[in-house]
């Protein structure tokens, strides 16, 4: 007699090494497929979308590629997950945390296939973690005392970031353009006060960094071109009321001079609304809905500068920036906050006309113009200065500094291997293989460069075994470098998060013994 089946029809369940099975070649699969993108010499994906339009992407960030796929696969969900939260949290290393933890699961792999418990895999790799977050914390450079070796540690950790980005060919004025940004912020993380503006045509190169605020829109017809000491009012109203807008409803008038009154209703009704407005006693007022011709009249005579249809991106950030609020109501102006600026010009970029208001209240606000060639490369350049600005508003946080090119990964391996040396039974294959994990990063860094990986990876671990090395891949040579004369640095919050995230996720897939795959739900016939 068979066994009564607990699970519906068509739900299927795969247990034990099956599923282990099916854990392991996901994750691993997704690893493979970002691992060419790390280093600076790693390549660019093309991603086209199945939507409409079948948009396409062209960016080697981590997450972005990630994002971007559909996949079945539970485990390589995990790893998608631990990407798109290390771009949350610290904006870069998403490759590296993925491929990490891609190569744990792989080593993990040969243990269990040795007959190793994942519980003693884990373990293992648990203390191999604690020890390599040790063994760089013991490594850190910390400069938050001087401000001149800080702020040349920020443009190394510039360069380096950018190094692996589309970036790479300008990175000197990206990095600087990076870091004049971030200093400005002056510790604060939020980099909402830093506008990115993209506009087609000239190259990367023409991209600068302008203090204050520039807002995407043209300035009216016939109203002030230039504004000094600008009181702004940000408004979110709407300012077409000139229209009889009661929906539905018929007007039967007799004659012609009815109508005329009607309209002469609508435009008191406006007028009243705009002499609102200007009680506040503003010179400038930005709305994020449409503004009639009427009231457009209206401001230009009282000499008002008035902006219709700001976005909203755009709104808010200029509420923010000129320390105002969006009002919506203009019945009491004592309660409502202007927003302040020195100047509020036009300018030119290219062929589009933009409005900048500069000496803002917010002194950390500036905006970046990014010029260049398409909007797939305007894109990845925003994306990759996202990354740069995100790591060097961590940085100014959190002032650790680490060297980079595989440095970090040699120091990490080789105190990961002395623990288990001294560790007895069957964790010490564990932690063994976490310190191979951690060498695999730059071996795919000089892979993705071309380079014979095995031999510079051999020469690195012998130069490691020396006191206070600095060893690490010199890519654009093709040897081993030292990274402090090469000034390649990196964020310690940054490699911490790829450590312990990578570890983490590796350890939930680990766990794993049995896969659930719930029946889809059968659609119901509608007549």
């Amino acid at each position: 007699m068979a066994i009564e089946k607990i699970l519906k029809d068509d739900a299927s369940e795969e247990k034990g090494e099956r599923a282990r099975m099916a854990s392991f070649v996901g994750a691993i699969a997704i690893t493979d497929l970002v691992k060419t993108t790390l280093g600076p010499k790693g390549m660019d994906k093309i991603l086209q979308s199945t939507g409409r339009g079948h948009e396409v992407t062209v960016t080697n960030d981590g997450a972005t590629i990630l994002k971007s796929l559909h996949i079945d696969n539970p485990a390589a969900k995990v790893l998608i997950d631990i990407s798109k939260v290390q771009d949350d949290e610290v904006g870069d290393g998403t490759t590296s945390v993925v491929v990490l933890a891609g190569e744990l699961l792989r080593e993990a792999e040969k243990l269990v296939a040795a007959k190793i418990h994942p519980m003693t895999i884990i373990s293992g790799y648990r203390m191999a973690s604690e020890c390599a977050r040790n063994a760089l914390l013991q490594r850190v450079v910390d400069n938050k005392e001087n401000a001149e070796k800080f702020k040349s540690d920020l443009m190394k950790i510039a360069r380096t970031t950018l190094s692996s980005k589309i970036l790479s060919q300008d990175k000197e004025h990206f990095a600087q353009l990076a870091v004049d940004a971030v200093m400005r912020l002056k510790g604060s993380t939020n980099l909402e006060a830093i506008q990115i503006i993209k506009k087609p045509g000239g190259s990367l190169k023409d991209s600068f960094l302008d203090e204050g605020f520039i807002l995407d829109k043209k300035i009216g017809l016939g109203q002030p071109k230039r504004i000094e000491n600008a009181k702004i009012l940000v408004a979110n109203t709407a300012m077409d009321t000139d229209k009889v807008k009661i929906y539905g409803a018929r007007v039967r008038v007799d004659s012609m001079s009815k109508v005329a009154e009607i309209e002469g209703a609508e435009k008191e009704k406006m007028r009243e609304k705009v002499k609102k407005i200007m009680a506040h006693g503003i010179n400038c007022f930005v709305n994020r809905q449409l503004i009639y011709n009427f009231p457009e009249e209206l401001f230009a005579d009282a000499s008002i500068l008035a902006i219709e249809h700001a976005d909203f991106d755009g709104i808010e950030r200029l509420a923010l920036v000129t320390g105002g609020e969006i009002a919506s109501t203009f019945d009491n102006p004592e309660s409502v906050k202007l927003g302040h600026c020195k100047l509020i010009e036009e300018i030119m970029i290219g062929e589009d006309k933009l409005i900048h208001f500069s000496g803002v209240e917010m002194g950390q606000a500036c905006t970046v113009v990014l010029r260049g060639a398409s909007h797939h490369v305007l894109d990845e350049a925003e994306r990759s200065l996202h990354d740069a600005l995100c790591v060097l508003s961590q940085t100014v946080n959190d002032t650790r500094v680490l060297l980079g090119g595989g440095w970090p990964e040699m120091v990490m391996a080789k105190e990961v291997d002395e623990l288990a040396r001294k560790t007895p039974g069957k964790k010490s294959h564990a932690i063994e293989a976490f310190s191979r994990a951690l060498v695999a990063i730059p071996t795919i860094i000089a892979d993705n460069a071309g380079l014979d990986s095995a031999d510079l990876v051999a020469q690195l671990r012998a130069e490691h075994h020396k006191e206070g090395c600095n060893a690490g891949i010199d890519v654009i040579s093709g040897s081993v470098g030292d990274m402090a004369e090469l000034g390649i640095a990196e964020s310690f919050k940054v490699k911490q998060a790829v450590l312990l995230s990578a570890t983490e996720a590796a350890e939930m897939i680990l766990r794993v013994d049995e896969i659930i795959t719930c029946a889809p739900r059968k659609r119901e016939d509608r007549m």
